[in-house]
C-alpha cells in the first residue's frame, strides 16, 4: 500500500488483518506496522490520539517499487514536524522487526532527532542477512526493542483493531513462542561484533 490518503486516514485494522499478521506462529510476507505517540513531561504521558494508526508494507508483487513499512512510519513522523522543544516517545507494535536496512534508517532517524525516543514491540524476527547488526545498530542508537507478549497483542487488540467489542483471544503456544523469540533476541542484541 502506498503511502496515499488511504492509510493515513484509516485507523483500524480488521480482525482477520491483525491475527494473519501478528500471530507469532507463522510467517506472513506482509508487514504491519502500529504506532502511537505521546509527549513526554516528566513521569506524565500524554497520548497524541490523531497520532495513531498504522501503516504496511508495500510488496513486490503490487504496483510500483517495494517499500518497508518501517519507510512509511518514518515518512508520517516526518509530516508532523513535531516541536524539538519536547519530548516525544514513538511505539510501535510490528509484526517482524526491521531488517538491516530499515533497522540502519531508523537509527539514523533517532541520530538526528534527540527529542524523539523509540520503543519497538515485534510479533517475531525478520532473519535475513545483516539483521543482527541492524538491530544491535538500533538498540545503540537509543531504541527499546522487545518481543510482543500476551499484554502488547490485547493492547494491539484494542487500541488498533475494530474487535467489534470482543475481547483479545489469546491462540494456543502464544507465550511460550514470546519467551523463545524473547531469549533469541537478547542473545541478538548481546552479541558482539567480530
Amino acid at each position: 500500500m502506498e503511502a496515499s490518503t488511504a492509510p493515513w486516514t484509516r485507523c483500524l485494522l480488521d480482525e482477520n488483518t491483525f491475527n494473519e499478521n501478528f500471530m507469532n506462529q507463522i510467517n506472513p510476507r506482509k508487514t504491519y506496522l502500529c504506532y502511537k505517540v505521546e509527549i513526554l513531561d516528566g513521569d506524565t504521558r500524554v497520548l497524541l490520539d490523531e497520532k495513531k494508526g498504522f501503516v504496511q508494507n508495500k510488496g513486490a508483487n503490487e504496483p510500483g517499487k517495494p517499500r518497508h513499512a518501517e519507510s512509511y512510519f518514518l515518512d508520517r513522523i516526518r509530516s508532523w514536524n513535531l516541536d524539538r522543544g519536547l519530548h516525544y516517545r514513538l511505539t510501535c507494535f510490528i509484526s517482524w522487526t526491521p531488517c538491516h536496512s530499515c533497522a540502519q534508517e531508523l537509527a539514523t532517524f533517532l541520530g538526528e532527532n534527540s527529542h524523539l525516543s523509540l520503543h519497538i514491540f515485534a510479533s517475531r524476527i525478520y532473519s535475513l542477512p545483516g539483521y543482527e547488526a541492524g538491530l544491535r545498530k538500533l538498540q545503540a542508537a537509543g531504541a527499546q526493542i522487545a518481543i510482543m507478549t500476551s499484554k502488547e497483542f490485547e493492547h494491539c487488540w484494542e487500541n488498533f483493531v475494530d474487535h467489534q467489542d470482543r475481547p483479545f483471544q489469546p491462540w494456543d503456544g502464544l507465550e511460550v513462542v514470546s519467551q523463545h523469540l524473547c531469549n533469541s533476541l537478547q542473545t541478538i542484541l548481546q552479541m558482539q561484533e567480530n
